[in-house]
């Protein structure tokens, strides 16, 4: 079941960040680097975040969530995470066409590693187009999507 966030209530950016961290390691192992944006950010700046915050929960557990910020009606999805013991259930999946739904949007744009096959293909199979690829860091290459 997906619910909508609270991000500015602690014990909920608690939770937010514990699923983050499990998620994006693994992301990191892929692409080789222990940078990610995700990994280095405090239950404090989930709760200052402008971003929405939707969670997909399994019973009580929060398995998945996806945040965004909208601008001119472009929504940027910022974070897709789901915690490794929910991998390959389509949680990914449901989250993004939920955000898809957003009303008043004209498009989408979403970004991640080059080297995250996983997410690459969950995006290109969602209609995702690539735009570009930029560096990020030394060897660090990030590919970016619009639909």
């Amino acid at each position: 079941m997906i619910h909508l966030l609270d991000n500015r209530n602690i014990e909920v950016a608690i939770k937010i960040i514990e699923l983050q961290k499990a998620s994006y390691i693994v992301e990191a192992e892929l692409i080789g680097f222990m940078g990610i944006p995700p990994l280095l950010e405090l239950p404090e700046d989930i709760v200052n975040s402008k971003e929405t915050y939707y969670g997909y929960f399994v019973q009580e557990d929060l398995a998945g969530i996806i945040s965004y910020t909208i601008e001119k009606d472009v929504l940027d999805i910022c974070k897709v995470a789901v915690h490794p013991d929910f991998f390959k259930r389509g949680i990914a999946t449901e989250l993004i066409k939920l955000v898809e739904e957003t009303a008043g949007i004209d498009s989408m744009v979403v970004s991640t590693g080059l080297k995250n096959s996983p997410a690459v293909k969950l995006y290109a199979s969602l209609g995702f187009v690539e735009t570009h690829v930029c560096e990020v860091a030394q060897g660090v290459f990030i590919m970016n999507f619009e639909k």
